[in-house]
């Protein structure tokens, strides 16, 4: 028999289903190494997440944009941290942040879609390959019977493939209004199971928010959640998180702010949620393409080419930028707009991940990276 608190229960929270999915995915290996790959789509502005401070042409190029970097933490003679990462810079200081900069994919186009498909394939050219890179990862890790799955309304491009991947799909139905939502809490206030249910659900929803809503405390959540989700022994140990919001062209110095305390708040509440099994995590950050070196008439920045990447973890060999710094002349741009790229991102990301998992470097590379399978990948991302 159905009774009422069922359908209440299953009717009420499957409404909301559209509105809570969090954007993240999950899979599992026979390994006790987690890795966690947080991508910035919309292709995030990587010149100011690391100022080049000691670029002569910086504060003319940047103009407003190199104001925040006064305040910043110095990393090194030319490049200073967005003082927004906070946790970024203290990691930074304990050798467990590594930034690389003037960083590409193979892709040289300006198209969201297609950059990320290229960032998230593997492939030299969008479209070309059609599994994730992610996916092919589990195939050559030691295996066990457990399998992939994602929490959002469709599994990231970067985990499909052959590997089968369960998911949780939201309802289709139109967003609930915020006055709806209320009159279903008052309305459950009372119900000592149904008020348990819908408050979890309603702060599940809270995940979904803009990276730099509520001061960075949803962003703090979803890494709250993705801690605990790989914390446990039989857990997941591979965490794909979707950022959205990172395509700046009005007004990019407040909304990048806001994003960036954002993201540094949900690396903090990683770090935190994982406690000691920090020393056997790598998350890695990167984007589809970077943006303008000059501010467009609006504030804001345009699609551009060389970005910024980043990785975090206890066996980070961090303190260091990486970069061949092309330099921001008008004559050494790319395009006569964009940062130079002097870096391959395949590359960087082979090599953190054979690092990580203990998988020989050119294997890694020809399963992850078809496309740039002869690249060698980068060394000494990791601590020996």
């Amino acid at each position: 028999m159905i009774d009422r608190r069922f359908i209440l229960t299953r009717g009420a929270l499957g409404a909301l289903g559209v509105a809570f999915a969090p954007r993240m995915a999950f899979a599992r290996a026979a390994t006790q190494k987690r890795f966690v790959f947080i991508i910035q789509r919309g292709a995030a502005d990587g010149l100011g997440v690391l100022g080049a401070v000691g670029d002569p042409a910086f504060g003319s190029v940047r103009g407003d944009l190199a104001a925040d970097f006064a305040t910043g933490a110095k990393l090194d003679t030319n490049f200073a941290l967005h003082p927004a990462m906070t946790n970024a810079a203290a990691l930074y200081g304990k050798r467990q942040a590594l930034f690389a900069h003037a960083i590409a994919s193979p892709y040289r186009d300006r198209s969201h879609f297609d950059g990320q498909n290229v960032l998230e394939t593997g492939g030299d050219r969008a479209y070309a390959v059609r599994d994730g890179w992610l996916n092919r990862l589990l195939g050559i890790l030691p295996a066990d019977e457990a399998r992939a799955i994602a929490v959002a309304a469709t599994v990231p491009m970067a985990l499909r493939g052959p590997r089968e991947i369960a998911s949780y799909a939201p309802s289709g139905l139109p967003q609930a209004s915020d006055d709806l939502l209320q009159r279903v809490s008052m309305l459950y206030q009372g119900d000592t199971q149904l008020h348990g249910l819908w408050s979890e659900a309603m702060a599940t929803r809270a995940l979904t928010s803009d990276l730099g809503s509520d001061n960075g405390r949803n962003a703090a959540a979803t890494g709250t959640l993705a801690a605990k989700l790989l914390a446990p022994d039989g857990g997941a140990r591979i965490a794909m998180v979707e950022t959205g919001g990172w395509d700046t062209h009005t007004g990019q110095r407040g909304r990048l702010t806001a994003q960036l305390t954002g993201l540094d708040a949900m690396i903090g509440a990683l770090q935190a949620g994982l406690g000691p099994l920090w020393a056997d995590t790598m998350v890695l950050v990167a984007t589809e393409f970077g943006r303008t070196v000059a501010i467009n008439g609006t504030g804001g920045t345009d699609h551009g080419t060389g970005a910024a990447a980043m990785l975090f973890g206890g066996g980070v060999n961090g303190g260091r930028v990486l970069s061949d710094w092309p330099g921001l002349a008008p004559a050494a741009l790319y395009e006569a707009r964009d940062i130079r790229p002097t870096a391959q991102l395949d590359a960087f990301i082979g090599g953190a991940v054979s690092a990580h998992f203990e998988v020989d470097p050119a294997r890694t590379m020809a399963a992850l990276f078809p496309g740039s399978a002869k690249a060698r990948a980068t060394e000494g991302l990791l601590r020996t």
